[in-house]
């Protein structure tokens, strides 16, 4: 199957919510954990089985695990594996953008199914040109794998590239929107190329009157970050996302982070988000 099509399937089965697995320093110490190796594995493992039984989607950030090299790595490892053996699809939030042989590796280190970092879909930036991702499209459609790439982002710095308009007056980002629109042409149930866009978007200088409706209409899923702590509620996706608001992958860390070490608690907050979601969204 397809990346899009098992997406569709796990949305249908476990819902749009998306539990980010976010191991910050400060949520170590939180948690009584040292901010070492053994403190990421406790962190991210426990973590993965409160919470990867439950939900469609888990989306580790590969930073907070690079950080400790190679032995950081071996955990971001297991916690692909423990969660995808869970029933969770992994989304590995890595934002990689190059050109060449060098997009070729990330593709390879992270879409062929034959690496140990072999995930279910990543993030990607498309800001040195969109062509310049088609090594990772490429490779996702290879082995059924899925990209994610950013298009109209929450963060403050993101309208000085996302809002410029090219030759023909669109944005960026709507161009990004574009590109995807044609990548998923034909897809069904649904494409395997998603977009990045804030679930605050509005709230930091973007302007989303472009859209409910058409604009997101891209046969494609979308990761909305920014839901639950950061201030993302499901109005705001119905706002922003309109008629394409069933296939958004609502995202979270802190709203389930900040409740571990406790197993149960952060299981039952990934739950009521679901529920949220699903009675909000239909």
């Amino acid at each position: 199957m397809s990346f899009g099509a098992r997406l569709h399937a796990a949305i249908a089965e476990r819902g749009q919510f998306c539990v980010g697995i976010d191991p910050h320093a400060g949520l170590l110490l939180d948690w009584g954990l040292s901010d070492d190796v053994a403190g990421l594995e406790s962190f991210a493992l426990t973590v993965v089985e409160a919470v990867a039984p439950h939900v469609s989607v888990v989306k580790p950030q590969s930073a907070f695990y690079e950080r400790f090299g190679s032995r950081g790595i071996a955990v971001l490892e297991r916690v692909v594996a423990e969660s995808r053996a869970a029933g969770a699809l992994v989304l590995l939030d890595v934002k990689r953008g190059d050109i060449g042989s060098t997009s070729q590796a990330y593709a390879d280190a992270y879409l062929d199914q034959s690496s140990p970092l072999a995930v279910d879909a990543i993030t990607a930036s498309p800001f040195l040109g969109f062509g310049s991702l088609t090594p990772m499209v490429d490779t996702a459609r290879k082995h059924d794998a899925g990209v994610f790439v950013l298009a109209l982002t929450s963060n403050k710095e993101g309208p000085e590239v996302q809002h410029a308009t090219t030759e023909d007056g669109t944005t960026v980002g709507e161009r990004m929107l574009d590109h995807l629109r044609g990548l998923n042409d034909g897809a069904a149930p649904l494409g395997s190329f998603g977009a990045v866009v804030g679930a605050t978007i509005g709230g930091a200088g973007q302007d989303p009157s472009a859209g409910p409706g058409g604009r997101f209409g891209f046969n494609g899923p979308i990761l909305a970050p920014g839901y639950g702590a950061q201030g993302g509620t499901t109005d705001d996706i119905r706002r922003i996302f309109g008629a394409a608001a069933g296939v958004v992958l609502a995202s979270s860390s802190r709203e389930i982070l900040r409740l571990g070490p406790d197993r149960d608690a952060m299981r039952d907050a990934a739950r009521r988000a679901n529920d949220e979601l699903a009675t909000a969204l239909g």
